[in-house]
């Protein structure tokens, strides 16, 4: 066995430098790939409740999908109370149990839920409302997780659904509801329940290329660490004809 070789000092140096260059630079790509893939989730995850209230029809129209961007966006509704206000129930407090009464507010040539407030039970004088009002509120998504209403007769309802409310009402129903940052008289504030959550596949083609990025470092360093080890390894002697 011979004494390993060793490559020429520029050519050992040259190696390192590129193999350093193209680690930093893979590194660097993919912490900017997965930067942005976190800044995807955190514009899909953004809190809108704080920000000034903005017409509804600006965010939706009567006949449009709910936007999911825009959930607990406020908004401004300016109409008419219409008869087909209904109890949602099991809609906690706090730590205590009660119902949301909602009400159909009529805006233009549709209408839409508006949750006016909480109370501990039913009471049909607080269900009761007419007139006009403009009302600021947080845009919420429709439910529709199929809960069975035990008794369909009744004002109570376990679930804001528009399929359902729109049997009450004689005109379109927005996709929509909205919680009224204002109680009406006799209720109490209803809680905002739902908030935007960012999607387990937003963004991930950018998580992904970050994934790609490190492991191409990774193979530039495991390339330029087989090419030192193989040059440098000792060699066997070449047999010759006895």
């Amino acid at each position: 066995m011979t004494a390993p070789r060793r490559p020429g000092l520029l050519t050992d140096l040259g190696a390192a430098a590129l193999t350093l260059v193209l680690v930093a630079v893979a590194g660097m790509l993919g912490k900017w790939q997965y930067d942005a893939w976190q800044a995807s989730r955190e514009a899909e995850a953004r809190d809108l409740t704080g920000i000034a209230p903005v017409p509804l029809e600006q965010v939706m129209g009567n006949d449009d999908p709910f936007p999911a961007p825009d959930l607990g966006r406020p908004v401004e509704i300016a109409g008419e109370w219409l008869d087909g206000g209904f109890w949602v129930a099991d809609r906690d407090r706090g730590d205590q149990p009660g119902y949301w009464a909602v009400a159909p507010l009529r805006t233009g040539e549709a209408a839409v839920l508006v949750v006016r407030g909480w109370a501990p039970r039913p009471d049909a004088e607080l269900l009761a409302v007419s007139g006009s009002e403009e009302v600021t509120g947080w845009l919420q998504a429709p439910e529709g997780s199929l809960v069975t209403d035990d008794d369909p007769s009744d004002d109570v309802f376990p679930e804001i659904r528009v399929a359902d409310a729109v049997q009450r009402v004689d005109l379109d129903l927005y996709s929509a509801y909205v919680i009224s940052q204002e109680p009406a008289a006799g209720l109490e504030e209803a809680e905002l329940e739902a908030l935007p959550t960012p999607s387990r596949t937003t963004g991930i083609r950018n998580l992904l290329y970050a994934v790609e990025w490190w492991v191409f470092g990774a193979f530039a360093a495991f390339i330029w660490w087989r090419w030192r080890r193989d040059v440098t390894a000792p060699q066997l002697p070449s047999a010759t004809a006895g």
